[in-house]
């Protein structure tokens, strides 16, 4: 479809890291145009931390191929339900191999063991994310995925994250379609409440979301305040992240 519609569609590919033809398939991939590769290691059954790893993270780093990793508690895809998988601090792995990663929604669901500090504390998985986010040596190759972040659930850390303004130009959005679709996971009333969103935006988005997802999400994300802070414009100008010319 990709290849047949250029003007409309670009693609990302799903590419196991244990196959055999695991780096084979991904130089497949690159060159028919895949801006970057997705894993979702809790249903995927992928750990990055595993040796097998490692010889495909050298090959995204020489193909200049970002990873889409989901990060935090997975709830909508069960798979191998290896929940511990998605712990944000395992992206330290293709991290350390450069290669650029996108942690998705910010890991703004659940709790992990902090490895950092042994593995016998639970942290928040946002605050693990934060915490690789602050190293300085992770600055141009770690970024947040903003999909999913105001579903009812994910709430709690809007706020917080919507204050972490040294973020911008390291947030891209993405919208977890056909999620922003089905009415039980968001709650405009309770953004309201809690000052997210204006009450006159709601009619407006409830209309929008009757007619097409995307924009509803799209202008949702647009219209989020918290005080003065609100999410930077370059988090909606993805395009140069997944375009860019190898090696830049």
């Amino acid at each position: 479809m990709a290849s047949t519609n250029p003007e409309r569609f670009e693609w990302i590919a799903s590419v196991h890291p244990y196959r055999a033809d695991a780096i084979e398939e991904l130089e497949r991939c690159k060159q028919g145009g895949a801006r970057a590769v997705k894993w979702l290691p809790p249903a995927m059954g992928i750990d990055p931390s595993s040796k097998l790893c490692v010889p495909f993270f050298d090959a995204m780093q020489r193909l200049d191929i970002p990873l889409l990793s989901h990060a935090g508690e997975e709830q909508a895809v069960p798979g191998a339900e290896d929940h511990p998988a998605a712990n944000p601090l395992h992206l330290r792995h293709p991290l350390e191999r450069g290669v650029r990663v996108i942690a998705a929604h910010c890991a703004t669901l659940g709790e992990s063991a902090d490895l950092d500090k042994g593995g016998k504390a639970s942290v928040p998985n946002f605050e693990l994310f934060s915490r690789l986010m602050a190293e300085r040596r992770y600055e141009k190759l770690l970024y947040g995925d903003l999909s999913a972040i105001t579903q009812a659930n994910r709430l709690e850390w809007l706020g917080p994250l919507l204050a972490k303004r040294e973020w911008a130009g390291r947030l891209l959005n993405g919208s977890d379609y056909p999620l922003p679709g089905i009415l039980p996971l968001f709650s405009l009333d309770r953004m309201v409440s809690d000052a997210f969103i204006d009450k006159a935006i709601v009619p407006p988005l409830r209309s929008l979301r009757e007619s097409n997802a995307l924009l509803f999400d799209f202008v949702l994300k647009r219209n989020m305040r918290v005080g003065g802070n609100r999410l930077p414009d370059s988090a909606f100008e993805t395009r140069e992240f997944f375009t860019r010319s190898p090696n830049v």
